[in-house]
């Protein structure tokens, strides 16, 4: 059956109307003629997963990834870099009913400051979209950059020479599972952190990699398909460093920073423009991003973050950058006295606020709430539940994720008179 896209749906996909269904069609572009011959149910959504484009959009742009299409790293390479920020926007100001603008990357490609590659019997990449168990098997990822290239070389050598086995995620078997790249945009550092299962890694592994300031080999002892594990040992350095405007900050293997270095410095200055008063709570803190980058600026800062590694880490970056900064070990949801800052910056994942903590602020009532969010629909739910108290103050959507259909959100709420 054909059709011809008429529009992006909010996870990029084209949406074709054939009869009265809708299918969504990943890979394409308004105005694309395309042909499907098959599609699957996803939820309650018809996603083709057999099409063709007949008939290209004249708005369609080349692709610089030779992967594209077939890897489920980027969806919109196709699509001219000023119509994604303008669907970006278009997105927001729908999801969240007041009108948003997104400020672009300031890089498009090479942004990224890290991947996370899979190693696997079916190649060296990144999974094949739509499925769990296949890879696209890559020679360098575009939206890193450069030293991809020169590390997956690094990796198949040592493959070559060593043989290990490779691993089958279907039978949960083979050694070799991961390995993730980081790179200091602003400092040129780079890390290299191999993942795999139990076993012994020849003792020549780190020779492939003496360009790399850091070294490191973590073990995954479940069948879980993540990128991570216990720190078995480490060579060279035992951090890499990345830099936002005068801030300093250490990156560990296992440690959460902001994917898009260039990108997370305009972030970092909003919500610093953003801050009202002296005394600033920084709640999901990580690494101490927000709270350390503020603190620098002369703000009283308190941290809380559930994961004790994060505070470790963000209280390491404290006394690295000469700040008096204190991070703690703490549930959002158990915080107490929010009345006593100016300021309480939230950067919750996906899934929002707890409602327990609404309900805290909406009892302590704080002047002021900076709002940082990766999901726009429990941004717009959370946003409901403080409205009452609340006003809209300012709003603005930063592109973190270039070529995905992923935007962050930054809101500032302010205690109604």
């Amino acid at each position: 059956m054909r059709g011809v896209v008429e529009r992006l749906d909010n996870e990029g996909l084209g949406v074709v109307r054939l009869g009265k269904k809708e299918v969504h069609v990943p890979f394409t572009a308004p105005g694309d003629e395309v042909e499907i011959r098959r599609w699957r149910k996803r939820k309650r959504t018809l996603v083709a997963t057999d099409f063709e484009v007949i008939t290209p959009s004249p708005m369609r742009t080349e692709p610089k990834c030779p992967h594209f299409g077939i890897c489920g790293g980027c969806l919109l390479q196709h699509i001219p870099y000023g119509e994604q920020v303008r669907f970006k926007s278009d997105k927001l100001s729908r999801i969240l009913g007041f009108d948003v603008d997104v400020v672009p990357s300031p890089v498009i490609y090479g942004h990224r400051n890290r991947i996370d590659v899979v190693i696997s019997t079916k190649g060296v990449g990144f999974r094949r979209r739509g499925t769990w168990w296949d890879a696209v098997d890559i020679e360098w990822c575009p939206v890193f950059g450069d030293s991809s290239r020169k590390v997956l070389r690094s990796l198949r050598d040592f493959i070559e020479d060593f043989k290990p086995s490779l691993y089958e995620i279907r039978r949960n078997e083979g050694f070799l599972r991961y390995i993730v790249i980081r790179e200091g945009k602003f400092t040129g550092e780079l890390m290299v952190n191999l993942v795999t299962s139990e076993g012994s890694l020849p003792g020549e592994f780190p020779g492939y990699f003496d360009y790399a300031t850091a070294v490191y080999w973590s073990v995954n002892r479940t069948k879980s398909d993540v990128s991570y594990g216990d720190v078995e040992r480490f060579w060279g350095s035992e951090f890499i460093r990345e830099k936002l405007d005068d801030v300093t900050y250490l990156i560990h293997p296992n440690s959460f920073f902001q994917t898009n270095s260039h990108q997370a410095v305009n972030l970092v200055r909003r919500v610093a423009e953003l801050v009202e008063g002296e005394r600033v709570l920084d709640l999901y803190s990580g690494v101490g991003t927000f709270g350390i980058y503020l603190a620098k600026r002369g703000f009283s800062v308190e941290g809380i973050e559930a994961n004790p590694f994060a505070v470790e880490m963000a209280n390491k970056n404290a006394r690295l950058n000469g700040v008096e900064a204190t991070f703690t070990v703490g549930e959002d949801r158990n915080v107490e006295n929010l009345s006593k800052y100016d300021t309480v910056i939230v950067d919750p994942p996906r899934a929002g606020l707890h409602p327990r903590l609404i309900r805290k602020i909406l009892k302590d009532k704080p002047q002021s709430i900076v709002y940082v969010s990766c999901n726009p629909k429990t941004l717009r739910a959370n946003l409901d539940e403080l409205v009452g108290a609340y006003s809209l103050d300012a709003a603005v959507g930063l592109d973190m994720f270039p070529h995905t259909p992923h935007v962050e959100t930054v809101v500032k709420l302010k205690l109604k008179v």
